[in-house]
């Protein structure tokens, strides 16, 4: 037995240093994820693509919809929501993030955003999904729908705020009492990435470290990496914490220093201490690592391939370049890693891959891209993302289309100098 132990423990400690070896940053948490805040562009992942639980970090889509609903005019700021016996119970169950909501009471959607933004208040949370769509059964039905629409995979919702369903004190809306809302890193980082994009505000409440509450009560931001807090980290603006028994502990991150923003994800850490340890590692390793650089310039002309054929024109090639520049965040030293692949546009061109005049400047022909000629390239979040290192390719210069009578004399001066080639080499195959 002691044999057999030995030899699975070291066996299982190969395996652990096998994996760390894998993992430049060596993080203890079960999965993460790194982004370029702007483009999506990945930059580190570990296990990306596994599901687990996600917990609170699942207000981030409440909160994309409550936004979603503010920005539409369905809701309001200052609209009232009555506090009804369900949600006043909920936000006084013990060991559950709240803050206190009285029943029959009305609290503005302000009120009850910050509670769930900040303190992670679960009660808060319910309240906004019941108004936003009627009942939290409804509302987890547009929470799975609007994860589709944005192009999550990997995902779960079965309630609003990210409690195990169990914890609802038997008011599950989706699934059995057993469930939990699950994601992968790769899914929440995309949640994030689209809630910060498509809602930057989110980050003026995100941001406070300390909710005060009409109840006379300070209630303190669970993102404990926020200026003032215990694991403040310079930049950190955001974004959402979670923690239960099945998920472990998570968290998502955004900094942002001289104008570059990042995304995290830390998914299973061990502890609330370590989902902050870990997400200092990430975000120490992304701002000494990483930064935007130029790849490609302005009017970028790729060598032997400066113009194109042009037929039926007054000249008979047209010069080509890039309209646009190709920026992208980049590990420090590897741009020349990068080669550029130029795609020309087969529908203009006929079967010599000539253009036919005449041809315009600012014609585009076709468009550039780069790839790393080495290394690892994680790629894009999104689609969106990966159209950001894809330029057109333009003519530089007008070519008229020649005149009748131009044309006459080449087709004549064509035919003249086909014959004498044939009759050239006919001579030539005599002697």
């Amino acid at each position: 037995m002691i044999i057999l132990f030995i030899s699975f423990a070291t066996v299982f400690s190969m395996n652990s240093q096998t994996a760390n070896a894998n993992d430049p940053l060596g993080l203890k948490a079960e999965a993460a994820i790194l982004l370029d805040a702007e483009t999506g562009k990945i930059l580190y992942a570990k296990n990306p693509d596994t599901v687990l639980g996600v917990a609170s970090m699942a207000k981030m889509m409440t909160e994309y919809l409550v936004l979603e609903a503010i920005a539409n005019e369905k809701i309001t700021w200052d609209q009232k929501v009555k506090i009804n016996e369900y949600v006043h119970k909920l936000s006084a169950a013990p060991g559950l993030s709240n803050v206190g909501l009285t029943q029959g009471e009305e609290y503005t959607v302000t009120e009850l955003y910050q509670a769930m933004a900040i303190h992670s208040g679960n009660a808060a949370t319910v309240a906004l999904a019941e108004l936003i769509s009627g009942s939290e059964k409804n509302f987890v039905t547009l929470m799975n729908q609007k994860a589709e629409e944005l192009g999550l995979k990997d995902y779960k919702f079965v309630n609003s705020s990210g409690l195990n369903n169990s914890s609802l004190l038997g008011n599950h809306p989706a699934g059995n009492q057993d469930e939990e809302n699950i994601m992968s890193a790769r899914a929440t980082a995309k949640l994030a990435y689209h809630l910060i994009n498509d809602y930057p505000e989110v980050l003026d409440t995100a941001k406070m470290p300390v909710l005060k509450f009409r109840d006379g009560r300070e209630y303190k931001n669970f993102n404990w990496m926020l200026p003032t807090l215990i694991y403040q980290y310079e930049g950190v603006d955001g974004l959402k914490t979670g923690s239960t028994d099945f998920a472990g502990a998570g968290f998502t991150a955004t900094a942002e220093r001289n104008g570059q923003r990042f995304i995290s994800v830390v998914m299973k850490a061990a502890n609330k201490d370590e989902r902050f340890s870990e997400t200092r590692k990430i975000l120490d390793y992304a701002f000494s690592n990483f930064a935007e650089e130029e790849i490609v310039p302005e009017n970028f002309v790729v060598k032997g391939n400066d113009k194109l054929p042009v037929v039926k024109g007054k000249e008979d090639t047209v010069k080509i370049s890039t309209k646009d520049p190709i920026n992208m965040v980049i590990k420090n030293g590897e741009k020349e890693n990068y080669k550029t692949v130029l795609v020309l546009d087969e529908k203009k061109l006929n079967d010599e891959g000539e253009l036919t005049a005449p041809v315009k400047k600012g014609d585009k022909v076709g468009y550039l891209t780069i790839e790393p000629g080495e290394g690892e390239d994680l790629g894009f979040l999104t689609e969106e993302g990966k159209n950001n290192i894809i330029v057109d390719v333009v003519a530089t210069q007008d070519v008229e289309k020649a005149n009748w009578f131009v044309l006459m004399m080449r087709g004549i001066g064509g035919f003249f100098g086909n014959l004498w080639g044939g009759i050239s080499s006919t001579v030539s195959g005599w002697f």
